[in-house]
């Protein structure tokens, strides 16, 4: 697991490869990930949109933005977290996300950019 922490807000990320979804003979690679928001500040925030670089191994570069998270933008409460799952495939097996979360505080519409830390994604026979 990785972890980064912007402003109180508490990013952590676990990834895992699915091989029923996955065809490495073709040359797809399926991994899930799950993002634990956990609001450590004194301030109600809410996700507003994210913003992904998506690496893969044979040189491909994708960039998503959006609203929200998996059609949500939940507002998380101090003390409170927010988890959610999302998945992302490759062509070459391994690969690195990373990016941001555009955050506002409630109290003042203060916006602000929490970090997702990056992580990797790995075909596990490319460790053998």
């Amino acid at each position: 697991m990785v972890t980064e922490i912007t402003e109180g807000v508490k990013i952590s990320v676990e990834t895992e490869y699915q091989p029923e979804y996955s065809s490495p003979a073709q040359g797809h690679f399926v991994f899930t990930y799950r993002i634990t928001i956990e609001n450590k500040s004194p301030n109600t925030v809410q996700l507003l949109s994210r913003h992904w670089f998506i690496h893969d191994a044979n040189n491909t570069v994708r960039e998503v933005e959006g609203e929200g998270v998996v059609g949500q933008q939940p507002t998380i409460e101090p003390g409170k977290s927010h988890q959610y799952v999302s998945g992302c495939n490759l062509k070459s097996g391994i690969g690195k996300m990373y990016g941001t979360f555009l955050m506002e505080r409630v109290l003042d519409e203060k916006k602000f950019r929490a970090i997702i830390p990056e992580f990797t994604m790995i075909f596990p026979y490319r460790l053998n």
